[in-house]
């Protein structure tokens, strides 16, 4: 049986993620995924430039999607639509280009949670129908093809390696993932299986290559929530507002800042949709106990109300919310801004429990935010956190277990991708024969 794939995004750059497995005469496309600085970029232009009136969605299907036409031949063949987690650099552009396939949709209970409130809050529909698959899961796609989910870990609840079972091995993809043996939500990787895979032959292997440059072991959850309360145990913040800002589909992370602020005896306060989205979402798949402890605020007006209340005693609160990236957008860049109406005191704490995306916009959005925080005099602590994604150490344990033929990094563009190809180089692999680094809308035979 003939196996091919199509590297449509995620090959040249930071997301975008999207690839197509051919298996004999049937397809199936793994994620469909922004690329979010170009999201960014192109809202920012949006909100600032009125006279040519630009349609965001528009320019987000022109320019921030992957290109699937590349696919134009093997459209027909296409069978299911899979998505491994639920980061929008993989899921993103689902909206627009799914109903372009008339299949159907897998994703773990977490992960289609989150894609229909993203549907429902963007007013879009899908023709599609969405399948849950539990992690540890298996379903038959065709006579040819079984899915299974495999448990492992990330900086996202219920993140699973997506294996394709074929006739001539398994199919592995494994991108955007880490190997935590200490998570602060749900258990360990699934090791036991990842091993009996390797044991049962995995012809393929396409694997988040995004910091495989760096030699260490990626720490665990645990070391970002002993951070975070170092700092918010600590430090003095009686009677100082303190903002916690980090990613918002990063459920286990806010876990531990909504502990945190129980000890600490102070309201937690979620500020802004996008944050109480995810949430949400996590409650509603019974991923956290705590949603009813929160103070969960949506909507503008709701936000003003709330930050007005905040401001007559902010030692009470502890408040999280969007903007760890200085999007002028956000709740926190707003804040900075004098937009919403919180007067920040010197002495107020911000804690980024994230690192800056190392994309020139975010760089430039994050540095203009600081510097804003700091004429207030507001205490800021800096990269509170530990990366979702492997090392080269976690990636060489992992293919040790995984053993595949043929390994094919993703996620990023050439200076990312070939830190993997060339450590695969050193256990034995050879470049261009079962390692390959292709570049978007490239193909690779494999059988």
């Amino acid at each position: 049986m003939e196996i091919e794939m199509c590297a449509v995004g995620g090959f040249s750059e930071v997301g975008r993620n999207m690839t197509a497995l051919r298996i004999g005469n049937e397809v199936i496309i793994l994620d469909m995924g922004f690329n979010i600085p170009e999201i960014v970029r192109l809202q920012e232009e949006e909100s600032e430039t009125s006279k040519e009136h630009l349609s965001v969605d528009k320019l987000i299907v022109e320019q921030a999607i992957p290109n699937d036409k590349v696919l134009k031949e093997w459209k027909p063949m296409v069978k299911a639509i899979v998505l491994g987690h639920c980061h929008m650099d993989h899921t993103g552009a689902v909206p627009y280009l799914a109903n372009e396939y008339n299949v159907p949709i897998y994703g773990t209970p977490y992960t289609i949670e989150v894609l229909k409130a993203t549907l429902h809050d963007d007013r879009q529909r899908l023709k599609n129908p969405l399948r849950v698959l539990n992690p540890n899961g298996q379903v038959k796609l065709s006579k040819e093809i079984m899915l299974e989910f495999v448990h492992t870990t990330h900086s996202t609840p219920q993140t699973v390696l997506v294996v394709l079972h074929t006739s001539e091995g398994a199919i592995v993809y494994g991108n955007d993932f880490k190997l935590d043996n200490h998570p602060i939500i749900g258990k360990s990787p699934n090791y036991a299986r990842m091993k009996e895979l390797g044991e049962q032959g995995v012809l393929l292997l396409i694997c988040d290559a995004l910091y495989s440059n760096e030699g260490i072991k990626t720490p665990p959850e645990s070391v970002a929530r002993d951070m975070l309360e170092d700092v918010l145990l600590h430090t003095d913040n009686t009677n100082k507002l303190v903002i916690a800002t980090t990613f918002a589909s990063h459920i286990a992370r806010l876990k531990s800042i909504v502990h945190a602020g129980r000890k600490l005896n102070r309201k937690v306060v979620i500020l802004g949709r996008s944050m109480n989205k995810y949430m949400q979402a996590a409650a509603n798949v019974n991923l956290v106990d705590f949603w009813d402890e929160i103070d969960a605020v949506k909507y503008g007006d709701q936000v003003k109300k709330k930050l007005r209340e905040i401001e007559k005693n902010p030692g009470k609160y502890l408040v999280v919310c969007t903007g760890h990236q200085g999007e002028p957008g956000a709740i926190l860049s707003r804040m900075a801004t004098g937009d919403l109406p919180y007067n920040f005191h010197p002495g107020d704490q911000v804690i980024f429990a994230c690192k800056v995306i190392p994309a020139p916009i975010n760089v430039a959005n994050r540095e203009v935010l600081e510097a804003k925080l700091k004429q207030k005099g507001v205490r800021m602590f800096r990269d509170i956190h530990v990366s979702g994604h492997l090392a080269r150490e976690d990636h060489r344990d992992f293919i040790g277990m995984i053993k595949p033929r043929h390994i094919v990094p993703a996620q990023g563009d050439v200076k990312h991708l070939m830190p993997l190809a060339e450590l695969a180089t050193e256990m034995g692999y050879t470049m261009g024969q079962t390692v390959h680094v292709p570049r978007n809308g490239q193909f690779i035979r494999f059988v």
